[in-house]
């Protein structure tokens, strides 16, 4: 099959005559049989659902055989526009962080590598120069995202806000944080409103989230004070003053970044598909990852060798919610490794 490609990335390209001049070329090259046309960063051309939705309408009243593909670095603004203006003509695929998988197979790294540098693949030639890795991630990475990913692109109207809630996230991510202290710790007169909002905002740009805690009943579960948790490890390693050296070192920062590199795993493979990812937290007793596909639930403690006293609260949530499997990640259950090279949907089958 044929196929073009064309980018939104130029400024000067963000109108809607340019959507309609690639699709022209595509139209001249499916005239041999049919043709591929991928567009990227398609949310940055304003109104691009619009006439994309009148293209392939004259496309399929004609019999055009053109494929279409839109990329879009910004989930949010591509779920908008899908939505508004594409109602059952699309379906969505989502792309996510790479996984230790991944990252392993093109590059050859082993699971220590990829719980401190993360699934960048675009910095995976720079881990020998720390320095030079932590500011392509900074000011490549998180900078970008932040200043044009959302702040340009979504109203917002703290965005100093916005950037010391990510930077909190990245301090206290793996761990549960009431709005309330959130508010007290940004030191910040605003609401938790706006507060649950960014969050969303954080989520949907692939950078950091908010899980809730799990009740069996959802109503609660909107309600609770979120965990904080970032989607690729290298937003926190990239902004610390720990090395990749010392960070192994440390016995607590290492098995705080193998908790949220667990947890980045299981939001990551979560992202288009059923499957809920929540914690559990009652009276004292807690759970570190709670999955969930229809009526089938699975149970998770991360064992990271972080010095922690208690394990019971596995014991206290499966006789409150029978869950179909009880799983320990690392120490004497299944290996860190294999757990992070295993998609997440195969503990709910």
């Amino acid at each position: 099959m044929r196929s073009h490609y064309a980018s939104a990335d130029e400024p000067t390209l963000q109108n809607r005559a340019w959507i309609e001049q690639q699709w022209d070329l595509g139209r001249l090259k499916a005239k041999d049989g049919g043709a591929l046309l991928v567009l990227d960063e398609v949310q940055k051309v304003p109104g691009w659902s619009e006439v994309v939705k009148r293209l392939w309408d004259e496309d399929t009243a004609k019999g055009v055989s053109l494929k279409c593909v839109l990329l879009g670095s910004s989930p949010l603004l591509m779920q908008r526009g899908l939505t508004e203006s594409l109602a059952g003509r699309f379906e969505v695929l989502h792309i996510t962080h790479w996984s230790f998988a991944e990252m392993r197979d093109a590059f050859g790294w082993d699971v220590d590598r990829y719980v401190y540098f993360g699934g960048y693949p675009g910095a995976a030639a720079l881990i020998e120069d720390r320095q030079r890795w932590a500011r392509y991630i900074v000011e490549s990475l998180i900078e970008t995202t932040l200043s044009r990913d959302i702040l340009l692109m979504t109203r917002v109207d703290k965005p100093a806000l916005l950037r010391r809630l990510f930077l909190l996230g990245c301090d206290y991510s793996g761990q549960i944080l009431s709005y309330q202290k959130m508010l007290g710790q940004l030191q910040d007169a605003g609401n938790t409103t706006t507060l649950a909002h960014y969050l969303e905002l954080l989520a949907g740009a692939g950078m950091l989230k908010g899980i809730s805690k799990f009740s069996g009943r959802k109503v609660m579960q909107r309600g609770s004070s979120p965990k904080l948790q970032v989607l690729n490890t290298a937003l926190m390693t990239s902004q610390s003053r720990f090395s990749y050296t010392s960070a192994k070192k440390d016995r607590d920062y290492w098995g705080r970044l193998v908790e949220c590199a667990v947890g980045a795993h299981l939001l990551n493979g979560a992202e288009g598909t059923m499957v809920e990812v929540n914690y559990w937290r009652d009276r004292g007793h807690e759970v570190d990852f709670v999955l969930q596909s229809g009526e089938r639930i699975v149970s998770l403690e991360v064992k990271s060798g972080r010095a922690r006293s208690d394990y019971s609260g596995m014991d206290a949530f499966a006789k409150n919610f029978k869950p179909y499997r009880k799983l320990l990640v690392g120490g004497q259950g299944i290996p860190i490794e294999e757990f992070l090279a295993t998609p997440i949907i195969n503990w709910l089958e």
